[in-house]
């Protein structure tokens, strides 16, 4: 037999819904350890990306150990997410068809890692195309975690993932960072294309991080100040001074790829770290409002329960008045109050506390969205730029950032009013450049 539909009431509306948030965190909470299974990925995709750039660069001569060992690390960890993967297929978890979709995308670009590791072997392609590859298949793994922080729906769990997204984000920029600076060292000489996106990809790790900065707790900023003081920030910024300043074509020692290398690394283990600590106050997080949850809804019943034994008192004095057995006897009289003055009853208090937390919520849910929706503005003005004037990624950027400072107006407003232009100012880079005056 089918199940008999809930009566339509008021409690059973408020304990529905007091369970519905208990189901979306707990869909939450199982989401927040695929996030982990992506970034524990991605961390080693990243590895492999720069073992890899400096074993092309260097004509096989460096590397192939470390190589080696970072893609049957990585070979580890897909085995481990396509089952997360799988496991969001059933109906039960209640995934969306917009994250199904960003995990086939994410699923495509696993597939053709074992060709892409096949033409590294052969040489057959060059450290910056590998770069691009790699780059191109992290990217969609790190969409996932972006679409998790967009729709998360519980302030203090929004908060932890937008902090967590711009970590992520940071760590891949210095992934990336970390490739082209081993590809300039591994190759022994200067380029200024490289040089240029280098310079890029440091100032927007320091943007990801002021918004990680923004939305993180004290104790995990903190962290990050610490790391900031760590013997191989001083290094790296000797060896970023040394590859920026070196005009174009000079000889570099390619000795260096391998104090690169670690310098690197060690700040972005730092970085992993922190996004350990946040994944883990993800799952704390969840935990807590979970079980305050649970504790609402028991209130909630215990509450409901008690209206039942205990109508309001003003119910007898309706009774008095519809009485017409006069050998009942009358209860005693109770003090009488007016409507204005009346306390609520329990259940409107419950209502009232119930919408004034749902309220307070939205607006808290608002600012981190306002946040995500920038960065969406900003990639697509970007991409933009990039299709239809053949901009480069840095070079897009850059153009947006000083059409922001000459008009003094906010690159947010800059993005947009790109987007809003017609095609036919893009006609020629001349107009193009014109259009974002």
């Amino acid at each position: 037999m089918p199940d008999t539909p809930p009566t339509l009431s008021v409690a059973n509306l408020v304990l529905r819904s007091k369970q519905q948030e208990i189901d979306a965190l707990r869909h939450l909470a199982h989401k927040a350890e695929w996030v982990d299974a992506i970034g524990q990925l991605v961390q080693r995709l990243q590895r492999e990306r720069g073992a890899s750039c400096i074993y092309l660069a260097s004509q096989t001569q460096r590397f192939a150990e470390v190589r080696h060992q970072a893609v049957n690390e990585a070979r580890q960890h897909e085995e481990k997410l396509r089952q997360v993967f799988s496991e969001q297929m059933e109906p039960a978890q209640g995934t969306s068809a917009q994250t199904l979709s960003l995990m086939a995308w994410a699923l495509l670009g696993l597939e053709s890692l074992p060709a892409l590791r096949l033409q590294i072997d052969r040489q057959a392609m060059s450290a910056l195309d590998a770069v691009a590859a790699y780059s191109h298949l992290i990217a969609g793994l790190v969409e996932l975690v972006f679409h998790m922080a967009d729709t998360a729906g519980v302030p203090s769990v929004s908060r932890l993932l937008v902090a967590l997204l711009h970590a992520v984000q940071a760590t891949e920029e210095a992934g990336q960072e970390r490739a082209m600076g081993a590809l300039l060292y591994a190759s022994g000489h200067c380029q200024e294309a490289h040089q240029q996106r280098l310079l890029h990809l440091i100032d927007a790790q320091e943007r990801s991080l002021r918004v990680f900065g923004d939305f993180a707790e004290p104790a995990l900023r903190a962290r990050w100040d610490e790391l900031q003081l760590a013997p191989c920030m001083a290094q790296l910024e000797r060896l970023r001074r040394a590859l920026c300043v070196a005009r174009p074509g000079t000889a570099l020692d390619s000795d260096l790829s391998h104090t690169w290398f670690g310098a690197c690394s060690e700040r972005m283990d730092g970085l992993w770290q922190l996004q350990g600590a946040l994944v883990q106050r993800l799952r704390e997080e969840c935990a807590a409002s979970i079980a305050h949850a649970q504790q609402d809804l028991q209130d909630s019943r215990s509450l409901l329960r008690l209206l039942r034994e205990n109508p309001p008192q003003r119910t007898h004095a309706v009774d008095r008045f519809f009485e017409t057995d006069s050998t009942h006897p009358t209860p005693p009289e109770q003090p009488d109050h007016s409507p204005t003055s009346a306390e609520p009853t329990p259940l409107r208090e419950l209502l009232r506390t119930q919408s004034q937390r749902m309220a307070q919520m939205e607006a808290e849910l608002e600012a981190t969205r306002r946040t995500l929706n920038e960065r969406k503005i900003i990639e697509r003005a970007k991409g933009v730029l990039m299709a239809r004037l053949g901009m480069t990624e840095d070079v897009a950027f850059r153009a947006l950032q000083k059409t922001s400072m000459d008009q003094n107006r906010r690159l947010l407003e800059v993005a947009e009013a790109t987007l809003a232009l017609p095609d036919l100012a893009f006609a020629t880079p001349a107009s193009g450049a014109r259009a974002l005056q």
